[in-house]
């Protein structure tokens, strides 16, 4: 087998594969073995018919699909390892020649992994921030903690306050006409979770349960369905029932109920440690973060838009999986939105253009740099996969060495890690 690679443009190019004779004779053999199975002639048992009599009847010709069906991936995967390319995208593939006792030759035009011309990654300035315990920050910690433990109550008799959780029947109209996504039942809403249009929370207080209120809310003008932006609503709402927190003191007792700790003050002082450690870590992670900004923007790439398309579907793969997890169907999500599935994955576009030319860059950056994890680095992972899954270490080496793809990208991430140390270390923090 030849291959022969030519670029046509900056990410595409041609793959002319000859795949010899004897090989394709090999795949017509097979596609004959495959093909006899279902047929039948006078004379002869089902898939006992003779090779030269099923060709003179058919036509060796009525072999080629699957002679190349059966030959091109393997000859097509084998052609990549030669020339040399990574392919970010499924290839168009043209057949030049198909013969029976010639070479299947085909063409396959193939979009590969971009070059990433690199700019200076070492000594970039990046600014920094503070990430200090504040008294404000450590009072937000206690109200979110409180509000956690919270007793929750129906309300019997009162009207909606603000933080109350209602359950509604809500029911919308633009001029008259109802829109898709815009009623349900039973729907739970917090008051002042932000989760409805601006304004529709506010006109629900005050509100008593079995009462019914018209409520009118404009769309934002870059509402996510064109059709509602800037549009006004009618919404008729039904309060079935209120549930209100009710907040615990914090005292020893409390205390002693949710920790190991006995007093207030042992709590607290523990509290603001791991705040400090939090914070610690976010400032890590700005750091990280700037400096792998940094060097993004100093680099040039053009990058190819199958590479944009993949990651914006496994965006949104993700974003379905943690619907799922709150037990919202995806469809679910769509419908009540007024979105499409299109729609949906173009507010991933950008965030996936960006990730794939982060990684793109990382990955320029550990090869110029001759990063890889080491030993020690790989016996490190393995017992962090092993600690998290409760497994023995030995196990997590064996499945990861049964799944070839999860240890490589195991690898990478443990490349791309260091590569950001090395970044952080060479920046200039101002």
């Amino acid at each position: 087998m030849t291959a022969k690679w030519e670029k046509t443009e900056a990410n595409v190019g041609v793959l002319e594969v000859e795949v010899d004779s004897e090989r394709f004779s090999e795949a017509l053999d097979w596609a004959f073995k495959k093909v006899v199975k279902q047929v039948n002639l006078p004379g002869f048992r089902k898939g006992k018919v003779p090779r030269k009599l099923f060709e003179a009847r058919f036509g060796v010709e009525s072999l080629y699909q699957d002679a190349v069906d059966y030959v091109l991936p393997r000859a097509y995967e084998d052609a990549v390892h030669e020339a040399g390319i990574e392919p970010v995208d499924r290839p168009s593939v043209d057949i030049v020649q198909v013969e029976a006792g010639q070479p299947l030759i085909f063409k396959a035009t193939v979009t590969v992994k971009p070059e990433v011309v690199l700019g200076d990654y070492k000594g970039l300035e990046i600014t920094d921030k503070s990430f200090t315990v504040d008294d404000e920050a450590v009072s937000e910690e206690v109200e979110r903690i409180l509000s956690s433990h919270a007793q929750i109550d129906v309300v019997e008799d009162g009207e909606v306050k603000q933080g109350d959780t209602v359950d509604i029947d809500f029911r919308g109209t633009v001029d008259g006409e109802e829109f898709e996504g815009g009623e349900a039942e039973n729907y739970q809403l917090e008051i002042g979770s932000g989760m409805f249009i601006a304004g529709f929370e506010d006109q629900l207080v005050g509100m008593k349960p079995g009462e019914d209120r018209e409520i009118t809310v404009t769309f934002p003008e870059d509402y996510h369905v064109k059709s509602l932006a800037g549009r006004e609503a009618k919404f008729a709402v039904k309060l079935h029932d209120i549930k209100r927190k009710t907040l615990r003191e914090l005292d020893d007792e409390f205390v002693q109920e949710i920790s190991e700790f006995e007093t207030v003050d042992a709590f607290m002082e523990d509290l603001k440690q791991q705040l400090e450690t939090r914070k610690t870590e976010e400032h890590k992670r700005y750091l990280e973060d700037e400096a792998v900004k940094a060097a993004v923007a100093a680099s040039q790439i053009d990058i190819p838009q199958a590479m944009i398309d993949h990651e914006a579907d496994h965006l949104v793969e993700n974003f379905a999986s943690q619907l799922q997890m709150q037990q919202i169907p995806l469809d679910a999500y769509l419908e009540f939105t007024g979105m499409t599935h299109d729609e949906l994955r173009g507010q991933f576009t950008e965030s996936a253009a960006e990730s794939v030319r982060t990684g793109l860059v990382l990955e320029a950056i550990a090869k110029a740099e001759g990063l890889e994890p080491s030993e020690e680095d790989l016996e490190a992972e393995f017992q962090k996969i092993a600690d998290t899954a409760q497994l023995p270490v030995d196990r997590v080496q064996q499945m990861l060495a049964m799944r070839d793809p999860g240890f490589e990208s195991m690898k990478a991430d443990l490349r791309s890690r260091k590569t950001v140390e090395l970044l952080v270390e060479h920046s200039k923090v101002v």
